[in-house]
């Protein structure tokens, strides 16, 4: 596996892994997905264009021996040495293989060397609790907070906030 950047001319395949790994049917191939909870695109092509276009923000793609897309992750700075990660998708033929992991290090990686972040912060559903356990074994942990989900839903939905503690960058000189 290989972890780059994201380009335009990689969204559309992208797009598809990641609908494939939160929505629908093959989403159930996979170990953990969102497509009992939530149904509709879980992005589309423009919001996957934005992040591209924003600095604050990057899309980083992983890809397989073929150099197809099978896996991202999205990480912003919010500024103030925190930074985000959201929206790790793998898919889902490939989930459980440790391929999950090394989207999550590299998003870390990313976050200290390009946004000075000094802590890592993700919102999860407050209903996928295996989902905040795998979280939770690679270091993450619950904060106490949440935040509402940014959709409506029957039952209510809400997101719990996670957050994990980064290395600072080590100085040459």
């Amino acid at each position: 596996m290989h972890i780059r950047p994201a380009t335009p001319d990689d969204l559309p395949a992208l797009h598809a892994v990641i609908e494939r790994a939160y929505r629908g049917d093959s989403a159930r191939q996979g170990w953990t997905f969102e497509a009992d909870l939530l149904t509709g695109p879980r992005t589309d092509l423009a919001e996957l264009q934005s992040l591209l276009d924003d600095p604050a923000q990057a899309l980083l793609m992983a890809t397989g021996p073929d150099g197809q897309p099978i896996g991202s992750v999205v990480v912003a700075n919010l500024g103030d040495g925190i930074a985000y990660l959201g929206m790790l998708s793998i898919e889902p033929t490939l989930q459980a293989a440790g391929l999950g992991r090394r989207l999550i290090a590299a998003a870390e990686d990313h976050a200290v060397h390009h946004f000075g972040a000094r802590t890592m912060e993700m919102t999860v559903i407050d209903a996928r609790a295996e989902l905040i356990a795998y979280y939770q074994r690679r270091g993450y942990v619950l904060t106490g907070e949440t935040r509402p989900f940014p959709l409506l839903t029957d039952p209510p939905l809400s997101m719990v906030v996670l957050a994990k503690s980064l290395a600072a960058p080590a100085h040459l000189g």
